[in-house]
């Protein structure tokens, strides 16, 4: 299991920032690596996310120095979204076979997790400090709380599938859910906001090959942008506005931890008022 530790930003320092440090800080460039669990730690928050990709072997979530544990949930609740193929994750002992979209909220105290290829899956993860157990839970895409938001005068006509969510299953402080834009619209959230309560990290995928999406970043007075490609995940975090715009339709999952759980608690900033 690879782990790449990233330390938390002041903005003051963030304005100062140029493109490599930025990306140095904020970006995760290579989410899905084949036949590794592959993960972020930021201490923003000391939220966990990244990939497992298996093909050839299983892969194993796992404990260690970092989380001064022995096993990865033993203080964490995670949220697993599987973002291709067809895969399954054994939760100690039971498996639950997964395809694209499909959802699965595992809660603090689960000692196993393993996750298995039948053709070629790939499974985004994202993982926050837990007080209390909460049961594991299975969520096709069928069964997440769907949203349609968005106008075509806007271009931003999205359907929002939230997982672990208040509205679907009990969590302690994990927020997770899935975005997705129609053909022909590009912004993911317009205006931009901030949730001074609540980090968010967000990765983007099903993207055409030459597509880019420009991340919106910084403070709402001093915005910086990245640009990503497909499968690329990038950390937002409270104090950052939260938005972005793609060259061509995509979908992203957004995951995040904090002091609540409400999806509609956002500081909206209006777009003339941006710098």
């Amino acid at each position: 299991m690879k782990l790449d530790i990233r330390y938390a930003d002041h903005p003051e320092e963030v304005r100062h920032y140029d493109t490599r440090t930025l990306r140095e800080r904020f970006l995760f460039e290579k989410v899905f690596i084949e036949d590794e669990v592959n993960l972020c730690y930021t201490h923003v928050d000391r939220v966990v996310f990244g990939g497992a990709a298996p093909v050839n072997k299983e892969l194993r979530l796992e404990g260690g120095k970092e989380f001064a544990s022995d096993t990865f949930l033993e203080r964490r609740e995670l949220g697993v979204i599987c973002i291709a193929g067809q895969g399954s994750v054994r939760v100690d002992g039971g498996v639950y076979p997964m395809k694209k979209g499909d959802g699965l909220y595992i809660g603090k105290g689960v000692k196993e997790v393993i996750f298995k290829a039948v053709k070629n899956p790939k499974f985004y993860l994202a993982s926050s400090p837990a007080h209390i157990t909460y049961p594991t839970v299975f969520i096709p895409i069928e069964e997440a709380n769907a949203r349609k938001l968005g106008d075509t005068s806007t271009v931003n006509v999205r359907t929002i599938y939230q997982y672990v969510h208040p509205a679907v299953c009990k969590s302690c402080q994990l927020a997770m859910g899935m975005t997705v834009l129609e053909e022909g619209s590009v912004w993911n959230t317009m205006p931009s906001h901030t949730h001074e309560r609540r980090m968010e990290v967000y990765v983007y995928f099903d993207m055409k090959p030459d597509a880019v999406v420009f991340h919106l970043h910084g403070a709402p007075q001093e915005t910086r942008h990245l640009v990503l490609t497909n499968e690329q995940a990038v950390i937002s975090p409270s104090w950052s506005i939260h938005s972005g715009v793609g060259t061509s339709s995509y979908t992203f999952i957004w995951a995040m931890a904090g002091e609540n759980q409400d999806f509609d608690d956002m500081d909206n900033i209006k777009t003339i008022n941006l710098r």
